[in-house]
Parts: C-alpha cells; sequence; structure tokens
C-alpha cells in the first residue's frame, strides 16, 4: 500500500459541496479529484491549467480606447480594403 498522509483544507461549504456532486457524477470523490490535480500538477510542472487575468493592463486599455475614438472620428481617412491602406502606407 502507498505511503498515505492527511491534510485539512478549509473552503468554502457551498463549493465544496457542488465540487463534490460534479465529481460524484464522474464516479470519484473530492479526495479523488484532488489527488488527480496533484499529479497532473507534478507532471506538468504546476498549475495543470492556465491560471491568469484576463483583464487588459493599461497599455491595452489606452490602446483599445484609442482605436475607438479613431473607428469614431469622421474626418480619419477610410480606406476600402487593405490593399489600398498599404498602397498609402508606401508613398
Amino acid at each position: 500500500m502507498a505511503n498515505t498522509t492527511n491534510f485539512s483544507v478549509r473552503m468554502d461549504s457551498d463549493i465544496k459541496k457542488q465540487c463534490e456532486a460534479l465529481y460524484g457524477e464522474l464516479g470519484m470523490t473530492l479526495t479523488t479529484a484532488i489527488n488527480v490535480f496533484l499529479r497532473q500538477s507534478l507532471r506538468v510542472g504546476g498549475f495543470p491549467f492556465d491560471v491568469k487575468i484576463d483583464i487588459p493592463n493599461a497599455v491595452t486599455i489606452a490602446a483599445m480606447k484609442e482605436a475607438e475614438s479613431i473607428a469614431r472620428d469622421p474626418s480619419v481617412k477610410r480606406y476600402s480594403d487593405v490593399e489600398e491602406a498599404l498602397r498609402e502606407l508606401k508613398r
């Protein structure tokens, strides 16, 4: 038998219930699901999924606002297609 140990995790009780129901539908306990997560973390050398904030940074937000402003500005030169814009850039 594998050498096992116990550990405690504090979590929101509603999250625990929802996860137990979810993993129960998959035929496993929450303990098994946690072990799968930990083993996969070891296999990939970190989180087994992307951990990121999908909020653009200040520079990106400023660029998006500038693009919106340009798109609404009637004085900005418009092009009918990409080729026309490229010809203009080559002048």
